[in-house]
């Protein structure tokens, strides 16, 4: 009988035992009847069967056995004992053939509580086993705004669609993107096109499991095949093992974290061929994203342009450009600048900087409509073939494409036009159009004569919304009976252009306020904000983006030297350059047709804004639910206008969720949307 490793597994218990007493820590194993109470429970689910990863095994049901157990499961009993007899019975059990009785356990929050086999999971614990068959009875807690709550909701969500427990993540939202990742990849993933069934929650206050009450058995159709499944637990593991191996010391990194990470940068079908030892090797070159993930970075947005100091030092080591030897940078378009108004003032940009920096600056427009390893392929062209040491994606959905030649290049400086990106390796920048669009509104809410404006918009991205929101704010700052009627041109059953501009009319609107740009190639009055009316349109002004004065500014951070510590108080810290009218990045262009005594306004409040004296966003401020989102002397958050996932009250329509967008609207939402699924 194997009472030599109870005693070595006693030793082990002892020793956690001493450890968690030294830290002040309870030592023995956590009891569930201590951790809730009825009041916090919405009901049991029965799941069943299932099994479960002895990791997330933490403690007993009840106070019955937990002191027989040091907190990681190991024994304390003395080797003299029942106690001993029966858990070295296990042992040999275990060796011969194998525990195959399931246990009894209760799940909250994504951890196991044992109520029947405690004995059974400590043996398999020192046996290091990955898992042990178990009857498991979800606790399901009442639904609060604790993120953790709101986390272990769609987590539930993630388990009856995947049936993949192994898998934990600590913020809200990373389960959502592990479906999407997993079911986009075209080799390993996709998904299978069953109807799920229902499943029911009992009562609150069902005990379920002991036998004192009754749970409802949750029932569903998952959306991956059998064979996804076990791909993605075979790399799962493999990750596992070489992320514990490498990053012990990271605190604040959960394996799940890192493994999502992992996938995102590498995608799922090349980490699905990886062996640990590649894993590893990945592990290595992308260390930076881990640690952003440990020290909890958000993005520090940069409001302003850095002062451009010569970096003397830097200069040294490496020289400044010149016509002898220019500094390379790549702009990347997702199609033809002359067929889209947002990259034709991209392109504009270029040309502008070409001015600016003259010879000792060579600038490369690449047009490109490929998938984002091609993508890739592309930029390591640039840079290997090509020598390119700075690259501008000038949209969202090259993002990903973006990180990953990064983090293979980190050499090159790599920028992404696009918002709220916490990832290290790489830039984003984008333009505080929100400002120019307060000024618009303003000018739409003083000269319309039915208090209805028309505001027609694509994405509902990260930006867009306070785009809207401030327009519609500026209208009623001068007419308070102004309201904004919103409409979307990417919905998947939406009316054609010409048939909302039709409603637009129709609707008495006489103000509309659409795309920012005008064509080149598609010549058309309908940009900016104009006037409807019988006799055709009139054109009153344009909120335009200067991206020339911004790529000016970021050029001249890099060849004076301030890259690495113009920006960020720490050097891990992701930055996204985010200017406005201060910058002389956006600005609202006023035509003739604007009366004077509205000119002179708009101006006014527009300098005020340049001097922060007036801010878009501050006192009373309700959405169309009625909430307070800002109250009276109170200024909103920065991160909070770059996520705004509402509308304020005076305007008519929604936000998209992203099933009812165009296919390629829904590819853009997916990276950089506000609402990313259906609500339920």
């Amino acid at each position: 009988m194997s009472f030599d490793l109870y005693e070595k597994a006693r030793k082990l218990g002892q020793k956690a035992y001493k450890n968690s007493l030294s830290q002040g820590k309870y030592p023995y194993l956590p009891v569930l009847d201590n951790i809730i109470d009825r009041d916090s429970v919405a009901g049991d689910v029965s799941l069943g069967l299932v099994d479960i990863p002895l990791d997330r095994i933490v403690g007993t049901s009840t106070t019955g056995r937990t002191k027989a157990f040091a907190s990681n499961f190991m024994p304390l009993m003395d080797f003299n004992t029942e106690f001993c007899f029966k858990w070295s019975l296990l042992s040999d059990a275990h060796l011969s053939e194998g525990i195959r009785d399931a246990i009894k356990v209760y799940e909250y929050l994504n951890y196991y509580y044992v109520v029947e086999g405690n004995k059974r999971v400590s043996v398999l614990k020192y046996f290091e086993a990955d898992s042990i068959p178990a009857f498991v009875t979800r606790k399901v807690p009442k639904l609060t705004d604790d993120p953790e709550i709101r986390a272990y909701y769609e987590y539930m969500d993630f388990y009856k669609k995947t049936g993949v427990n192994f898998i934990c993540f600590s913020q809200e939202g990373s389960y959502k993107k592990l479906i999407d990742l997993v079911s986009n990849a075209p080799e390993h993933g996709g998904t299978l096109q069953e109807e799920e069934s229902v499943s029911e929650v009992s009562s609150s206050g069902g005990e379920g499991a002991d036998g004192t009450g009754m749970a409802i058995r949750a029932e569903s159709s998952k959306i991956w095949n059998e064979d996804t499944l076990l791909e993605l637990k075979a790399a799962y593991r493999r990750f596992d093992k070489a992320f514990k191996n490498k990053a012990s010391h990271l605190e604040n990194v959960s394996t799940g974290d890192a493994f999502l990470a992992f996938v995102e940068v590498s995608g799922f079908d090349a980490v699905v061929e990886m062996s640990v030892e590649d894993i590893q090797t990945g592990i290595t070159s992308m260390w930076q994203e881990f640690l952003v993930i440990n020290d909890r970075y958000e993005v520090e947005v940069s409001l302003d342009p850095p002062e451009t100091k010569k970096n003397v030092i830097s200069q040294l080591i490496s020289k400044k450009p010149s016509a002898d030897r220019p500094l390379n940078v790549a702009f990347l378009y997702s199609g033809d600048p002359l067929q889209s108004d947002w990259l034709y003032q991209h392109e504009l940009g270029r040309n502008h900087i070409k001015e600016v920096f003259g010879d000792s600056i060579n600038t490369i427009k690449v047009i490109i409509s490929l998938t984002g390893d091609e993508t890739v392929d592309v930029m390591e062209e640039l840079i290997e073939k090509e020598g390119v040491e700075v690259i501008f994606t000038t949209t969202a959905s090259m993002i990903s494409a973006s990180l990953k030649c990064a983090i293979k290049h980190p050499e090159v400086k790599i920028l992404n036009c696009s918002l709220n990106t916490s990832h290290r390796y790489i830039r984003t920048y984008e333009a505080r159009l929100y400002e120019a669009k307060f000024l618009s509104g303003m000018i739409a809410g003083s000269l319309t004569k039915t208090d209805r404006i028309g505001y027609l918009a694509d994405y509902p991205i990260f930006g867009m919304i306070a785009n809207i929101n401030a327009f519609a704010l500026g209208a009623r700052m001068v007419n308070p009976n102004a309201k904004v009627v919103l409409k979307w041109s990417t919905l998947k059953d939406g009316e054609d252009i010409e048939d909302i501009y039709k409603d637009f009319y129709a609707d008495g609107i006489d103000f509309v306020s659409d795309q920012d740009m005008i064509i080149p190639k598609k010549a058309s009055r309908r940009f900016g904000l104009y006037q409807v009316s019988d006799q055709g349109i009139v054109n009153m002004t344009m909120a335009t983006y200067n991206w020339g004065i911004m790529y000016e500014r970021i050029i001249s951070i890099i060849m004076n030297g301030n890259w690495g510590n113009a920006d960020a108080e720490s050097e891990s810290r992701p930055i996204n350059y985010w200017w406005g009218l201060s910058a002389g990045v956006v600005d609202l262009i006023l035509s003739e047709k604007v009366p004077a005594g509205t000119k002179r306004l708009v101006n006014i409040i527009k300098n005020l804004v340049m001097e922060e004296k007036v801010h878009v966003f501050e006192g009373e401020i309700h959405s169309q639910d009625g909430a307070i989102r800002c109250s009276e002397g109170e200024e909103t958050k920065i991160d909070d206008i770059i996520t705004m996932d509402w509308l304020v009250d005076n305007i008519e329509g929604d936000i998209p969720l992203k099933d009812e967008l165009q296919e390629n609207a829904q590819s853009i939402v997916e990276m950089k949307g506000v609402i990313k699924e259906s609500e339920n």
